[in-house]
């Protein structure tokens, strides 16, 4: 029997759709509703939730920039951030995070800066746990050591995907490939909005912006059509024996914790 696989753009996460929906007023509701902290025992959400302050950020704000050492464990709870490299003047798109998911918690948890910048795209709910806390919390309680390994262990797989797109394909395989998993993923045969800026499509795949364009053009040769920033399938067959998605680069990134065995 064939597996069953699903492909989605790089970053996100089946429960952002269940979390930015129920909108969670407050740092304890917040917490009780991110899927992957079921097996952290109540005692231990209540102690981050204490610990912890919600906040709203509108599009365009910076979360945090690179170089700053964290003072805070922050959840993404809605809307999307992007993460940037930067360099003087210049900045590189690196990755667009979507709930629900932690911004960078390898620098919360070894005390060091942030590698990236981290920039609201569309406007985002964050749950913000002091650093101090939510490093205790990790230190002391194994389920939420664990959930939080697991977290790590998918923004690393997503790392990985995104380096294995960007050295084993074309340009226009990367773009192909990117187009038809954004409309596969939705309704067959209707168009789809590109996600975000062209420009920062462009740097995710690792290209230029004129190289992007040029690829858009081709791509439309196998049934791709791209006007403005709404994509059409208007060849599914075509496109699909051009581009084909792979599993081990394209597939959605789940994230399951494992379960704390009792001693």
């Amino acid at each position: 029997m064939e597996a069953d696989v699903r492909f989605a753009p790089a970053g996100l996460h089946d429960a952002a759709a269940q979390v930015e929906g129920s909108q969670p007023p407050t740092p304890r509701a917040a917490l009780a509703a991110t899927p992957w902290l079921n097996a952290v025992s109540r005692e231990v959400l209540d102690r981050l939730a204490g610990a912890a302050v919600m906040h709203r950020l509108p599009a365009g704000s910076i979360v945090f920039e690179q170089a700053e050492t964290p003072t805070f464990a922050q959840f993404l709870i809605g809307g999307s951030v992007e993460l940037l490299g930067v360099r003087r003047r210049e900045e590189a798109f690196v990755e667009l995070v979507r709930p629900v998911d932690l911004l960078l918690p390898a620098a919360v948890l070894n005390r060091q800066p942030y590698l990236l910048r981290a920039r609201v795209l569309s406007e985002a709910r964050l749950l913000m746990v002091q650093a101090e806390a939510f490093r205790d919390a990790v230190a002391a309680d194994h389920a939420l050591c664990l959930a939080v390994l697991a977290c790590q262990a998918t923004q690393f797989r997503r790392q990985i995907k995104l380096a294995k797109n960007v050295r084993l394909r074309s340009a226009e395989e990367r773009v192909g490939c990117y187009l038809l998993q954004l409309a596969e993923s939705c309704q067959p045969g209707a168009p789809v909005r590109l996600p975000m800026e062209k420009r920062l499509i462009a740097s995710e795949l690792g290209m230029t912006r004129e190289t992007f364009s040029r690829s858009l053009a081709a791509v439309a040769r196998h049934g791709i059509r791209v006007e403005a920033d709404l994509v059409t399938v208007e060849n599914p067959d075509a496109a699909r024996a051009r581009f084909v998605l792979d599993p081990l680069i394209d597939g959605i990134e789940t994230l399951n914790p494992l379960l704390a065995k009792e001693v």
